[in-house]
Parts: structure tokens; C-alpha cells; sequence
């Protein structure tokens, strides 16, 4: 007996040499903690997707229709592109989702943005628990507020026949007579805003109980919900050769993209040992990373949003008859093409100014180095205190000027491909899309791994 061995059974995974990858998906889909999140995570998405394409009242949906075809024919991009993108198409089709969750990414930057002018704030987010679900109710105030303000700011320019810039014709009757009227457009307000709301909590929702953020998962869905169509536009316009070369083109990007967004600098902390007792503390070493990328993709949505100011009060100050003002002419014709050298430069440098904007509020050197003075924490060869906050206020400058080079080097790439390719503004493979579509996929599947180690020890990524 004591030279028999136990028979032990073999890992299914090893024995048939299944492909890591399919393994790795079985194992979550015979966990049931995790199944369940992701069907939950799944049916949001579904609701959601199906709210875009549900008009709002009093909405003439045929014309709607038509004026979306005739300005995909065209190949035309109006002011309300990025919105629209963010919406998953649900903004031009005048749909109860039409403002999608732009208004509550609008006000999670601006509750972000007020800690550093409001010193209450600033008090409430060191609080903890407490003072983040204040700023979270604060935000979400907000962002009914702003529900209803881009929503009047739609129907209004839905009713001017503005929205699809002034075409004429059938896309000058958007809004039926019922809907002009005052109870009819505080219906449709109603409507949209209470849409904005639903659309906030089920963001939430996907964050509690489902899997990843949800505000940026619902955002991944109506991006990538409009990658079809964008790749069908290629092929109909320049040919299969183009598309596949776009394609190709489209794979390096992203490889480009995870690489520099995985990027950073990792900076060397060593912790002091301390005595407390008979135990010893500290005397670990560590390090403080800093992204090539800190920003992220809202130093793209800054500089758009400040681009489409000047169209936009242009576009409401051009007579219905006769010649514009000079500035309106000017505005018309270096401001509103993408394709113009003068708007890619002012892009461009938007997005490198704003870079160092966001990430000089989001990340205080003096507040790491107190921090890590007050835990015995230094960087070998600095003094800690104010040297430490000066040698990584040094790095973070050095390190910002790639990252936002680069953030303004993605966001030309649709309005290049707009002047050599004849896509739209939705060019799946550049701008706020694809920072969006590899940064939302890379934290949903570190997520997903993290949550797979805890049970098999083995997670997604190798």
C-alpha cells in the first residue's frame, strides 16, 4: 500500500491543449459570480442600444430618416458629431436616449474640475465614503440640469431645421405641429431628460452589480455600435482596396495605442523601517507610476467642444436670406470643415494645452510627497518634502509633452482620413474613439482577470 500513489485527475485546460485564450473564457463562464455579472452587464447594454432607436414624442421619424441618409451619402459632418458619436447615433435620430450619457460625463468633469475653485469640495472628496456619495448626488443634480438644457438646445435647433445644417426640404420639417406647440415641447424635454436620468442609472447600476465602469462601458457600446457603419461608408466611397488597407492601417493603430496607453514612468519609493513595539514596519520598496497618458481622452472632448462654440454661434446668426456677416463667412470656412490646415493646427494645440491643464488638477506633486513623508516614504537621491514635489513636478512635465503630442496626433487621424480617405468624423480607427473603445476594453478585461485569479488562480491575461 504504501508504494501505490494516488491517482490524480489531469487539468482539462493541459490534457486536450485547448488554446489559453478559449480556456481562459471557459473559466468564466463556469464561474457563476462572474456569469452573472456579465449577463447583467450584457442586458444593460441591450436596454440601452434599444432606447437610441425608440423616437421621442412628437419626432417625424421618416424625415429624420432621410435627412441621416442623405448626410451619410453626402458624406457631410455637422456640429453635433462627437455628441452623436458618444450617443451611438441616438442624438441625429432625435431618439429618448438622444443625449446619451454626455450629460453625466459633462458633470462628473465639472464636480472634478470645481474641487480645485471650491474649497467644500475639495473638504468632501478627503472625507471618504461620505463626502464621495455627497460629490456622486451633487453630480447627479447636475446632470439633470444639464439634461434639460441640451435637450431645449436640441429641440430648438431640431425645430429651426438647423440640425442638419440647413438643408431644406424635408429636413426642415423634423418636428410635427403637435410638437411646436408649448406642452408639446416640454413633452419632449420631459422625455429626453428623463431618458438622461434612466441612462445614468443604469450606468450606475453596471458599476455596482455588473462588470467594469458602467458610464464608460455604455460609452465603449455606442462607439463601437458605429464601427459598421463607418467601415460600410469606406468601402462604398473608395473601394475594397481602401477598406483593407484601412483595416491594416487600423490594427497598427491599436497596437500603437495599447502600447503607449500601457506606458509609464515608474518612480522608485523606499519605505523607512519603524519600530512599534516588537513589530517593525515599513521597509518596503515601491514605486509612484505616471502614465505617458494621464489625461486620458478628456483633453479630446475639451478641445472639441471649444471648436464647435464659434460654428455653433454661427450657425444662429446666419440670416435666413441674403449675404452672412464677414465673421460668419470666416467662421463658415476655416472653423467648420475639419479638413482646413488652420482648424487641425488649432486642434491640435487645444488638445496639447488642455493635456497639461487636466493632468496638472488631477495629479499634485505636493500632496505625494507630503503623503509620502508623513508614511517615512523617499525617492533614493531626493530629500523628501519640497525637493520631491519639485523632482516629480520635473518628471510629470517631461512626461505630459509626449502623451499630449500624442493625444493630438490621434485626434487628426479622422480629420485625415476625412481629407484623403472620404470617411466622416466617425473614423473608427483615430480621435476620441479609439482612445475610448482600447482604454474601456483594457480596464473591462484587467477587471474580468482580477476577479479570475481570486477563484482559479489563473487569470485572462498572460
Amino acid at each position: 500500500m504504501a508504494g501505490i500513489m494516488p491517482v490524480t485527475r489531469a487539468d482539462p485546460a493541459t490534457s486536450h491543449r485547448r488554446p489559453l485564450l478559449f480556456s481562459a473564457i471557459g473559466r468564466i463562464f463556469r464561474t457563476p459570480d462572474l456569469r452573472r455579472k456579465i449577463g447583467f452587464t450584457l442586458g444593460i447594454i441591450a436596454i440601452y442600444r434599444l432606447g437610441s432607436f425608440i423616437p421621442a414624442p412628437f419626432v417625424n421619424f421618416p424625415n429624420v430618416q432621410q435627412c441621416l441618409a442623405n448626410q451619410q451619402a453626402a458624406g457631410a459632418s455637422g456640429l453635433y458629431e462627437l455628441v452623436n458619436l458618444f450617443s451611438g447615433g441616438a442624438l441625429l435620430q432625435l431618439s429618448i436616449f438622444a443625449l446619451g450619457i454626455m450629460p453625466y460625463i459633462t458633470a462628473s468633469i465639472i464636480v472634478q474640475l470645481l474641487r480645485v475653485v471650491i474649497p467644500h469640495f475639495e473638504t468632501l472628496h478627503k472625507e471618504g465614503q461620505s463626502g464621495q456619495g455627497k460629490l456622486t448626488q451633487y453630480t447627479r443634480y447636475l446632470t439633470i440640469f444639464l439634461g434639460i438644457l441640451q435637450s431645449t438646445t436640441l429641440i430648438t435647433v431640431a425645430k429651426s431645421g438647423a440640425l442638419f445644417g440647413n438643408q431644406g426640404g424635408v429636413c426642415a420639417d423634423l418636428i410635427t405641429a403637435q410638437g411646436g406647440t408649448w406642452y408639446g415641447m416640454l413633452l419632449m424635454v420631459v422625455t429626453m431628460t428623463a431618458g438622461t436620468g434612466l441612462v445614468m442609472w443604469m450606468a450606475e447600476l453596471v458599476t455596482e452589480r455588473g462588470v467594469g465602469n458602467g458610464m464608460s462601458l455604455l460609452i465603449f457600446t455606442s462607439i463601437a455600435a458605429t464601427f459598421p457603419g463607418s467601415l460600410a461608408a469606406i468601402w462604398t466611397a473608395k473601394g475594397p482596396e481602401v477598406f483593407l488597407l484601412v483595416l491594416a492601417v487600423g490594427l497598427v493603430i491599436v497596437g500603437l495605442v495599447v502600447f503607449v496607453e500601457q506606458s509609464q514612468r515608474r518612480i522608485p519609493v523606499q519605505y523607512a523601517k519603524r519600530m512599534v513595539g516588537r513589530r517593525t514596519y515599513g521597509g518596503n520598496n515601491t514605486y509612484i507610476p505616471i502614465k505617458v497618458n494621464m489625461a486620458g481622452v478628456v483633453p479630446v472632448i475639451f478641445a472639441s467642444s471649444i471648436l464647435y462654440l464659434p460654428a455653433l454661434i454661427a450657425q444662429f446668426n446666419q440670416p435666413t436670406t441674403g449675404t452672412p456677416a464677414p465673421w460668419v463667412l470666416w467662421i463658415q470656412q476655416y472653423l467648420t470643415k475639419g479638413d482646413h490646415p488652420l482648424y487641425m493646427l488649432m486642434y491640435f494645440l487645444l488638445i496639447v494645452g488642455f493635456t497639461y491643464f487636466y493632468v496638472a488638477i488631477t495629479f499634485n506633486p505636493e500632496e505625494v510627497a507630503d503623503n509620502m513623508k508623513k508614511y517615512g516614504g523617499f525617492i533614493p537621491g531626493i530629500r523628501a518634502g519640497r525637493p520631491t514635489a519639485e523632482y516629480l513636478d520635473y518628471v510629470l512635465t517631461r512626461v505630459t509633452l509626449p502623451g499630449s503630442i500624442y493625444l493630438g496626433l490621434i485626434a487628426l487621424l479622422p480629420l485625415i482620413a476625412l481629407a484623403l480617405v472620404g470617411a466622416n468624423a466617425n473614423f473608427p480607427f483615430g480621435g476620441a474613439s479609439i482612445l475610448i473603445i482600447v482604454g474601456v476594453g483594457l480596464e473591462t478585461v484587467k477587471q474580468i482577470d482580477s476577479q479570475l485569479q481570486q477563484r482559479h488562480y489563473e487569470g485572462l491575461l498572460r
